[in-house]
């Protein structure tokens, strides 16, 4: 007879042994923030919190079952809105720490360090500076990741796909901001799942895709700062060769739900087929994404708002149609190591199922 360990291995694809989630079933919501007026932006994909302050949870009894809540709500939203934030990079630090944690990421996961981070930066390693102005001078950590001058869809991604281990939450409080535009859209990746026939999504579960960000030892030698080959934030991450090969479909711990995980920054190349067929099935794949509007919500932001979501079931874009300053400060987390449960569900079929 099997063994529990030894069936539950038969219907994992992917992952990592030293990089496994510490939960084995998805988490259940106590209702905690249901103190919170609330309102879903989208049937599918965001909701906005009204008077909840990431620095009064910190301060709150309640808080870790506050930020569990806020961890099971996030992924299961894809993503969650909070106005006019004040709480310090070092607070956001503490509260990403937090959110993995209470999620069930692996003992081994941290708080990601950038391959482009400075050593002994102002405000930490684990701090993202997002910056229009720094860009604009050779400096910082906002990139081009595509030709997004001419194409804004070309820039659609989720965050730290090329390490062995990526992220599993990001947060991002937008401090500085331009007169009009630079709005930020996600979608979300439990819907485009939904949108294959059963014939598709079965024979995308059997494959895996490249992520590659060599392009970083580009923008390293444009900025004269060397590339972060050390522990980054797992120690499954470390080196300089930026890519990493992940199931095309994987399933988010958090809430049992499969989500399609390719993404144009970062996604170069599906792995057992031809580049032919390759270029096709992620163009479908993009095309799924980028041309549907309902399965993606549009954030316009004010100053001091924050946006926390789901990287394993969400991407995300930024629009440049701005020429004023817009920056911010950014945190990513660390989960899994990217698998496929084949017991796990759709969105669409767990809802039905309720």
């Amino acid at each position: 007879m099997p063994t529990v360990m030894e069936e539950a291995s038969s219907r994992i694809r992917g992952g990592h042994p030293h990089a496994r989630p510490r939960i084995s079933q998805p988490l259940e919501y106590s209702g905690s923030l249901d103190q919170y007026q609330h309102q879903d932006l989208t049937p599918v994909i965001g909701r906005e919190y009204e008077g909840l302050q990431v620095g009064e949870i910190l301060q709150s009894p309640q808080r870790d079952q506050l930020i569990q809540d806020l961890a099971i709500t996030i992924s299961t939203r894809g993503v969650v809105f909070l106005r006019n934030q004040d709480v310090t990079p070092q607070q956001m630090r503490y509260f990403a720490e937090r959110l993995t944690l209470l999620a069930g990421c692996p003992e081994s996961s941290g708080l990601h360090v950038h391959p482009l981070t400075e050593e002994g930066s102002e405000l930490g390693d684990q701090i993202s500076v997002i910056s229009s102005e720094k860009q604009k001078k050779g400096g910082g950590l906002t990139h081009q990741l595509s030709d997004v001058s001419r194409f804004a869809s070309a820039a659609w991604h989720t965050d730290i796909s090329f390490e062995r281990v990526p992220s599993d939450y990001s947060m991002l409080k937008i401090h500085t901001l331009p007169n009009t535009g630079g709005d930020t859209l996600w979608a979300s990746g439990y819907e485009i799942y939904d949108r294959l026939s059963p014939e598709m999504a079965s024979f995308l579960e059997r494959l895996t895709a490249t992520h590659d960000a060599s392009f970083f030892h580009d923008e390293a030698r444009r900025l004269g700062n060397p590339l972060r080959k050390g522990i980054r934030g797992s120690p499954l991450n470390h080196g300089e060769e930026l890519t990493a090969v992940h199931p095309v479909i994987r399933t988010n711990p958090v809430t049992g739900w499969k989500s399609v995980y390719v993404n144009k920054g970062f996604t170069k190349r599906i792995n057992g087929v031809t580049k032919d067929e390759s270029d096709v099935l992620l163009q479908y794949l993009f095309n799924l994404l980028t041309q549907n509007h309902d399965a993606q919500v549009r954030f316009k932001w004010k100053k001091n708002d924050m946006a926390i979501w789901d990287n394993r079931s969400t991407w995300h874009c930024a629009t440049y149609d701005y020429a004023e300053a817009r920056a911010g400060d950014r945190v990513c987390s660390l989960g899994e190591a990217p698998y496929l449960d084949l017991q796990s569900t759709s969105r669409r079929q767990a809802l039905d199922e309720a």
